[in-house]
């Protein structure tokens, strides 16, 4: 098993990245993706569990809407900032663990949806793989599972085309949002993968694609259903 702490990124273990790490997302709005949760039936009693929850824009959201969820990541600054907000929130129904796609153990009946924003990436393909086969297992039949990540939506021979507008489009100032330094990075040391490799991986873990977008041929967004079989 590979140490899922050493490809967490190292920023996110580091309080004072995290201190402005909502900044430089751009506060995602969770409006979507929690309506693509309710479009296929999750409601006030539906279990959610969002792995790579960072520090909860995702999760706090979900936790007033179903009725239970469980935030999961390897970093404790990252947690912590999550226990702060849930706290401040009153919400109840909301439960913390430091876990990653590999390590995380599911309990109680299982559960009616999976969320992850931008995490699966770090993990190379072989363990991207092992990964939604758990999350396959940890979901009821007919469970959903909503991916987000950077994900490559283009040919090897397209690479240099659009990694350059990539860079040329990103931001000057790094508290402000992902610097062009960032994206390469990014490319070197993390591992996104092709879109042509993904969606196969998401079949052999038992998950039928219902809709599958894309910002840029960069940033995938995916509704997934676990089939019974």
């Amino acid at each position: 098993m590979i140490d899922e702490l050493a490809h967490a990124g190292s920023e996110h273990l580091d309080p004072a990245f995290v201190a402005g790490y909502d900044r430089k997302q751009g506060y995602p709005d969770p409006a979507a993706d929690l309506a693509a949760f309710e479009a296929h039936g999750l409601d006030a009693a539906s279990v959610v569990v969002d792995i790579g929850a960072g520090t909860g824009q995702f999760a706090i959201a979900a936790a007033r809407r179903f009725g239970h969820v469980t935030a999961a990541d390897m970093s404790s600054a990252m947690l912590a900032a999550l226990r702060e907000r849930s706290a401040a929130a009153e919400l109840a129904n909301l439960d913390c663990v430091r876990a990653g796609f590999l390590s995380y153990q599911h309990s109680g009946p299982p559960a009616d949806g999976v969320y992850t924003r931008h995490a699966l990436h770090q993990l190379p393909d072989f363990w991207k793989a092992l990964a939604l086969d758990r999350i396959a297992r940890m979901l009821r039949p007919g469970g959903v599972l909503r991916l987000r990540d950077l994900i490559y939506d283009f040919s090897p021979g397209e690479v240099a085309a659009v990694f350059t507008g990539w860079l040329d489009h990103a931001v000057a100032d790094p508290a402000a949002g992902y610097t062009s330094e960032d994206y390469a990075e990014h490319i070197r040391t993390e591992f996104s993968t092709f879109r042509w490799l993904l969606e196969p991986m998401l079949a052999a873990a038992g998950f039928e694609i219902v809709t599958a977008d894309f910002d840029g041929r960069l940033y995938g967004a995916y509704t997934c259903v676990k089939t019974t079989r």
